[in-house]
Order: structure tokens, then sequence, then C-alpha cells
């Protein structure tokens, strides 16, 4: 038979979805799964954006600018400004997600074989898109013993070579909900000014910072405008995670001219999806004070029974809303697949992510998962009550 592509081989399983099998088979065997293991809200989507789509007056739905419609990049560029960032509507590209905007960054700014370092554990596909633009990540360690916090900026310095692109972060992270500190950010200003490289920030949870601490973005630092690339998606902030918009955002003339030729080979982004993502933005604050308001319960409960178990080691997140908790067994892919197909406790389990698919470096993050608290505090104590009652019985 014809050859798959070394490339299509190297391609790694999502550690977040590979599982489903596996929980769809205890669904059919009637137990309830109680899903930890994938960031989506159970929080409602803004009417305001459902009924933009409800009540349209398109004859045709046709395709929108590459870029993205100009009225839409004008209201983004409003919303950046009202966060303390200045970019104008130009310095917008709209896209199908943020994960294309992730390849379109990669696409614009590395050639084959090029490194990119990114602060480990780090969002699992970021691994995919690294594969699928065939450039290198070069991980550089964060630990749970400082909650992830970011490592040492001379254990960046060591990891730098010609070959190296760009800096990626998250922030705050997924899958560890650190949240980077204004003289963090600064750190990494000075490195990628003075190695001449892009400092790229994920920051689709900017929304979701808790306990009084405030987001400071790559885009507020001064002196930061020809490096600095921002991500960003509409999935989490608004709970609309099946509209696939995101964007592109970055002062940097150049590498958005070269990003807007990859946008144009798609043709558009969708024009229903950024019909309901251009009325999101009209959601009122009280929105956002609300669901902080339920994540910082919901945080503060998982943490609180998560400590509870005997042998549990939990990092505390400031923002988004994940935690890793590293469990006292030897293989926690083992021990989700096992939770699905041979336990239950009053015929409940729970699908978790096991972490080591957030990692680049082989052998590190096996005895970690990841949980996302996106379930109500009912459904948040009963899931670390099963948890706790697994452990006690689960052999390696």
């Amino acid at each position: 038979m014809p050859k798959i592509s070394n490339k299509g081989i190297k391609m790694p399983e999502s550690p977040i979805r590979k599982l489903v099998p596996y929980a769809e088979e205890a669904h059919k065997s009637g137990k309830t799964v109680y899903y930890l293991n994938i960031g989506q809200p159970d929080i409602k989507t803004p009417a305001v954006a459902l009924d933009a789509v409800k009540t349209h007056s398109l004859d045709i739905l046709a395709y929108s600018r590459s870029e993205g419609s100009e009225a839409y990049r004008v209201k983004i560029a409003n919303y950046y400004k009202r966060n303390e960032i200045e970019v104008s509507h130009n310095d917008i590209i709209v896209t199908t997600g943020g994960s294309e905007a992730l390849l379109f960054a990669f696409g614009s700014i590395m050639d084959e074989d090029d490194e990119i370092i990114i602060p480990e554990p780090f969002y699992a596909n970021y691994n995919g898109f690294s594969t699928a633009s065939s450039v290198n990540v070069v991980p550089v360690i964060s630990k749970i013993e400082n909650n992830f916090a970011l490592p040492p900026i001379e254990e960046f310095e060591k990891l730098i070579t010609p070959k190296t692109k760009a800096i990626l972060i998250c922030n705050p992270g997924n899958p560890t909900g650190y949240l980077y500190s204004k003289a963090e950010i600064k750190q990494l200003a000075a490195i990628v000014k003075k190695h001449d490289l892009f400092l790229i920030a994920d920051e689709v949870y900017r929304e979701f910072v808790y306990d009084g601490v405030e987001h400071y973005s790559i885009l507020q630092e001064p002196g930061l405008e020809a490096h600095a690339i921002i991500i960003d998606s509409v999935s989490k902030r608004y709970s609309m995670c099946g509209a696939r918009i995101g964007y592109l955002v970055s002062k940097n003339k150049e590498f958005i001219k070269t990003a807007l030729k990859f946008a144009q080979a798609r043709l558009s982004p969708p024009t229903l999806a950024q019909i309901a993502s251009e009325a999101a933005l009209e959601t009122p604050q009280s929105y956002f004070d609300d669901v902080k308001e339920e994540y910082v319960k919901r945080r503060n409960i998982l943490i609180e029974e998560l400590e509870k178990i005997e042998g549990v080691k939990v990092a505390k997140p400031n923002g988004a809303f994940y935690c890793i908790a590293e469990l006292p067994v030897k293989n926690s892919d083992d021990f989700a697949k096992w939770l699905l197909q041979s336990f239950h406790y009053k015929n409940n389990t729970v699908m978790v992510a096991p972490a080591a698919g957030f990692y680049s470096t082989p052998g590190v993050g096996l005895n970690q998962i990841r949980i996302a608290y996106v379930l109500n505090e009912d459904s948040l104590r009963t899931s670390v009550e099963i948890l706790k009652e697994a452990l006690k019985v689960y052999k390696d």
C-alpha cells in the first residue's frame, strides 16, 4: 500500500482526546462518567452571541476577508484597548480558532528544523503544531514544587542556538493554571530582545485570573513591538469552543503581512462564527465577574479536596481553569484507562488527562494528571471522592 508520511507517523495523539473510546464504553456499560479531561466549560455562551446568529439577515453565506471582517477587527482592537493593549485592526488577523493562529505563526517565523523554546508542561497540541510545521520543540522544565513558575532565565539562555527562532508561553497556563508575573514577562522580553527572537504568548485565558492578581500581556511591555505575537481565541472567554474563532495579534508589520498569505491560502475564517464572535464583544462585565467567581469556588473546592488525599501533590493555579496533580502511581496513562475500563465507585468513574502528553521530554510527568475544573461544585466533590477511592485499590 502507499506509504504514510514520516510527519504523519510522528504526529502525537492528543492526551486529552485519545481516551474518548474508553469513556464511551464506560458510558455504554451504564457507568456515569465525570469528565475532568477537557477544557469545555459548562458556562452558558452569552445570549447576545447566539442571538446574533439567529437574527442575521444574510441572503448569501459568503466569504469574508482573509484577515477577518474589518468591522470585527476594529471591535477586537477596541477590546484590547480596554485591556491596556494598544493595537489597531491592521495588527489583527482573524483565524479559525487559536490553533490556526499558532500554525500561521509557526509557518511565518520558522523554517524546517528551526527551534522553539517552550516551558513545559505546555498545551499538548504545541507538540502537534510543531510536528506539522517540521520544527523542533526545545523544552525547559518548570516544576510542581514551585507551582510551575517560570524556570530561571539562565535555563533559557543555555538552550538558545542559531536555530532558535522563538520562545512560546501560555499565560495563564494550560495545563498548569500558572499566571506569569510582570517581572517574569520582563525577563522574557529582555532575552528575546538580546537574541533577536520572537516571543509568542498564548493569552486565550486572559479573563480568568484570580486572587486579585492582574494579567500582564506581552504587548503591554514597552519595546517589544517587533518581537511580540499574541495568540487569542473566543473559545474559553465566551464559552464558544465550537465557534472556532481566534486571532493573531502583532505590531510587527512584516509578520502580519506574512501571516496574511497563510490566511489567504485557506480563504477566510467562518462567516457565521465571526457574526457570533463580534456580538460576543458586547458581553457585559458582569458575565465575566460571575464566571470568575464561579471558577474560584471550583478551584478552591478541587484543591482542598485533592490535598486531603494521601500521596497526592497539587499545584494551586491562579489563572485559567486547570491544575496539575501528582498521584502515587507509576503511570497515569495506565491509571486513566483503568479508571474507565475497570473501576467504578457507586457506579461512577472519572476521565482525566494523563499529563505526560503535556511534556515533550520523554519520561517526565508520568505520574501526573491534568484536571479541568469545568464541572459544578457537587460534581467536582464527587469526582475527587471517586479518585480517592480509586487510589486506595489501584495497583501499578
